[in-house]
């Protein structure tokens, strides 16, 4: 009785080995059709040939505007400001009076001056006859050039003028106030004014000192103004990819105004680009990278372009690899990576 039951359980212990390594067979078997299946995946696209397109190549930017010249009014005296000619909105003209500080350290050095012009006036005559040394008159002389330097910049620090013409944009001081390091007066130049517009690196070679270009503004629409691209500043910013270019307004009617949001569009003449749909570009999540995918012996290929003129819901892109004859994926690109199978719908 004992050896059937050791029969009965080891009859069932092979069949359980069995079972086990039939499942474990079929599981492989399963993997492996799994791995085989999603190496083969193949995703279906369509896509679109790059052939290049003439257009009239322009960017539009937008900045806000400065006065040419704006300077600080900041005597460099300290002590009692007397007067102040001015209030906010004064229009000056250059060499008006501004500000008036407080004139005793002036004065004195003036009636120094007047002292040190007749002691050197005698002293010359002096010498002539012989009764002063060329020391003495060396020494007068050093003096008196020194006190007249001092009684120059006291002048000039005293009674304070306008450097240029425009119009005082800042007050920070009463009469009577004591001036310390903040500046009395603001004084911006109105009849010209200047911007400073950011440029895609993309269009370095195409800007020029001397450029011809026009400034809109939503304050007065329909209205245009002429300006001048004055400098092209020399480097590129690394972390933006972006050129600084000076633009120069002028503003003889005094329309426009310092701190204005205005607009610009710049034309840079024809030129060939490869345009697509601008839906077909892909941004990289987290950044601001932009790329497309094309097609490579029967593969995506992810490819980083730089974004250039936008056409309505086309866009320009611009990459070394992204030549006439390169075929991009247009539709179904968002489920690609790089290197997966696709077949191009027509």
């Amino acid at each position: 009785m004992k050896n059937e039951v050791n029969r009965a359980f080891m009859a069932k212990k092979k069949i359980f080995i069995y079972t086990l390594a039939a499942l474990t067979l079929m599981a492989c078997g399963k993997s492996k059709e799994t791995a085989t299946q999603e190496e083969e995946r193949v995703e279906q696209v369509r896509t679109t040939v790059l052939q290049p397109r003439e257009i009239e190549r322009e960017i539009s930017v937008s900045t806000n505007l400065q006065g040419y010249i704006t300077q600080n009014v900041a005597p460099s005296l300290t002590g009692k400001i007397e007067h102040i000619y001015r209030e906010v909105g004064d229009r000056v003209s250059a060499g008006s009076d501004l500000v008036r500080m407080d004139q005793t350290q002036y004065k004195t050095t003036k009636i120094s001056m007047a002292n040190l012009t007749i002691e050197k006036n005698r002293i010359e005559m002096l010498l002539k006859t012989g009764s002063a040394t060329q020391q003495q008159y060396d020494q007068i002389t050093t003096q008196y050039n020194s006190t007249k330097e001092q009684l120059e910049f006291l002048e000039t620090n005293t009674y304070v003028k306008a450097p240029f013409a425009g119009v005082i944009s800042a007050k920070n001081y009463e009469d009577g106030e004591l001036y310390g390091g903040q500046p009395i007066l603001v004084l911006t130049q109105l009849d010209r004014l200047k911007a400073l517009v950011a440029i895609p690196e993309t269009y370095f070679p195409l800007f020029k000192a001397g450029m011809k270009l026009t400034l809109a503004t939503e304050i007065y629409p329909g209205q245009t103004f002429p300006a001048t691209v004055e400098v092209v500043y020399p480097t590129i910013d690394p972390s933006s990819h972006t050129f600084q270019c000076k633009i120069v307004i002028p503003n003889s009617r005094n329309l426009l105004r310092p701190g204005m949001y205005v607009t610009t569009t710049i034309g840079l003449g024809k030129a060939n680009a490869l345009i697509i749909p601008y839906q077909a570009v892909e941004k990289l999540v987290g950044a601001n990278d932009r790329y497309v995918f094309v097609v490579e012996d029967g593969r995506a290929k992810r490819v980083a372009v730089t974004l250039g003129q936008r056409f309505d819901q086309d866009i320009e892109i611009i990459a070394p690899e992204i030549v006439p004859g390169v075929e991009v994926v247009t539709t179904g690109q968002h489920k690609l990576v790089d290197g997966v199978k696709v077949n191009v719908v027509k």
